[in-house]
């Protein structure tokens, strides 16, 4: 079976079918010696609770039972005194670990409460929930796939220097760091990514110690719960990888003034009976138009889980290669959900290239999506993913939604002065973390509708937002370089 993933070679079969067995045969016949327990934290980041396995029957005991951890040092809303929790493995994540001098194997596990069943509070069960109200109340699911934007910061090079702010698709030697993001794609496709492609990014410059190199990762469209996972398993790697290098990785999305920052932005498409129907007859669909309507409706609040902290607000700037308004279109980067350019209509370009190859008539439309612009690395990916689902849930339920779709169609960058008055129009994102702890609240009944967010955690969300007093910060700082550094340099890690 050609793929990377050693684990898929070795069982001949796909993860959804890993079984504990197989997991166990694996590990015996490849001589692994330890097993890895991988989890979400609080923070977002990914943690570890190691495993040296001493014999068959420990392996088992590991496997059929999870481990027991502190949820109180994990999340900020559990209290010590009952915050016993259990991580339980999810045998279709294990990956063997890229990184481990020790041969080991890596599994991402579910939070179980005292009780045996999935923590309602976590934000892996938030989004499971969430897909199970979209597609029972609505009979539609959602495919979804991630990109990743990231600087490289490393010590100055003089030789084949790229322009500033101009290395978009840009290669070696204009590029320092491709082989860094080519050993990171390879090592996230052996733990089971499915990676679209990764390139330089137009967002590099240089001050006067070190270069500043932006690059992206882009997935391809799969299951909410798999776009979640390889996701927050990239960021891991490309931190692991860039470790090796010496250099830094970052995800912040502000790293100085004045330039683009780094985004993480959503991919979707509705899906109906295993068919995608982002397009109907050529044009976007109904059921895409009220998709759309329900997440710009929703849009402010969701920055409480997509923009997490204040220089997320900094990125969100007229001219920075991100979005400020409420609106949509087509090709339209001004905009924050774009629908970006597909394959409908355009013929058989490849035999038109290669006359040996025989005209194709395949239909392409399965391959449209359309993005969702605003989140960035503090993003927390379960929530926010979660929230996407809510929202496309929202606008599939709400009155007047193809209205709302009509209303906030966009076909003019917004960001030229001639388009003023249309931007003027539109709706605006928050301008700092307080304004979207506001939004949520506001919102929040969307949230709540099924069970889906419980009212605790959206509270808690707001207020840890509130905590960062930075209701005016963005236009009192944004001209202090200093400053701005000083808050850039405090959330480098963030996510």
């Amino acid at each position: 079976m050609l793929n990377p993933n050693p684990l898929i070679r070795h069982l001949q079969k796909p993860p959804a079918k890993f079984t504990k067995s197989d997991i166990i045969s694996f590990i015996e016949e490849n001589v692994i010696e330890m097993v890895n327990f991988r989890y979400v934290g609080g923070d977002g980041r990914l943690k570890a609770l190691n495993f040296a396995i001493q014999n068959r029957e420990h392996l088992e005991n590991i496997l059929s039972t999870g481990e027991r951890v502190d949820g109180s040092s994990l999340f900020t809303f559990l209290e010590a005194g009952s915050s016993d929790l259990y991580v339980v493995p999810r045998f279709r994540t294990a990956f063997l670990n890229p990184f481990s001098e020790v041969p080991a194997l890596d599994i991402l596990c579910t939070y179980y409460d005292k009780d045996g069943t999935p923590l309602e509070s976590a934000p892996e069960n938030i989004m499971r929930k969430a897909i199970r109200a979209l597609e029972e109340k609505t009979g539609f699911s959602m495919e979804v796939m991630g990109e990743i934007e990231y600087y490289v910061i490393s010590e100055k090079d003089p030789l084949y220097r790229a322009n500033d702010q101009r290395a978009y698709h840009e290669s070696e030697p204009f590029v320092k760091w491709e082989q860094l993001r080519t050993e990171a794609m390879m090592a996230m496709a052996q733990t089971g990514a499915m990676i679209k492609y990764s390139h330089s990014e137009v967002g590099n410059f240089s001050d006067n110690e070190y270069e500043y190199e932006q690059n992206e990762v882009e997935f391809l469209p799969t299951s909410v719960e798999e776009a979640a996972d390889q996701l927050i398993i990239a960021k891991w790697i490309l931190r692991q990888v860039g470790y090796k290098y010496g250099v830094t990785v970052s995800f912040a999305p502000k790293i100085t003034a004045g330039k683009a920052g780094s985004g993480m932005h959503i991919h979707m498409r509705p899906m109906k009976d295993g068919k995608n129907v982002t397009l109907d007859n050529g044009r976007i669909s109904d059921p895409a138009r009220k998709i759309i309507a329900g997440i710009l409706d929703i849009a402010p609040s969701l920055s409480a889980f997509g923009n997490t902290i204040p220089t997320s607000y900094f990125r969100l700037v007229p001219h920075q290669e991100a979005p400020t308004n409420v609106c949509w279109g087509e090709r339209n980067r001004s905009t924050l959900i774009r629908v970006p350019l597909g394959w409908v209509g355009a013929g058989d370009m490849v035999h038109k290239e290669n006359p040996l190859e025989i005209p194709s008539d395949v239909d392409l439309s399965d391959k449209q999506t359309f993005e969702f612009r605003c989140p960035d690395g503090s993003a927390d990916i379960y929530l926010l993913i979660a929230g996407l689902c809510v929202g496309a849930r929202h606008g599939l339920e709400m009155p007047g939604a193809l209205e709302l779709a009509e209303t906030t169609y966009v076909d003019v960058n917004i960001f030229d002065e001639k388009h003023r008055s249309r931007q003027e129009q539109l709706a605006q994102l928050p301008y700092s973390c307080k304004k979207a702890a506001e939004y949520l609240r506001t919102q929040s009944e969307i949230y709540r509708k099924y069970g889906v967010f419980p009212c605790a955690l959206i509270e808690g969300v707001a207020r840890r937002l509130d905590e960062y007093r930075d209701e005016n910060l963005r236009e009192r700082i944004s001209s202090d370089h200093e400053e701005t550094m000083k808050l850039v340099r405090r959330f480098l890690h963030c996510g």
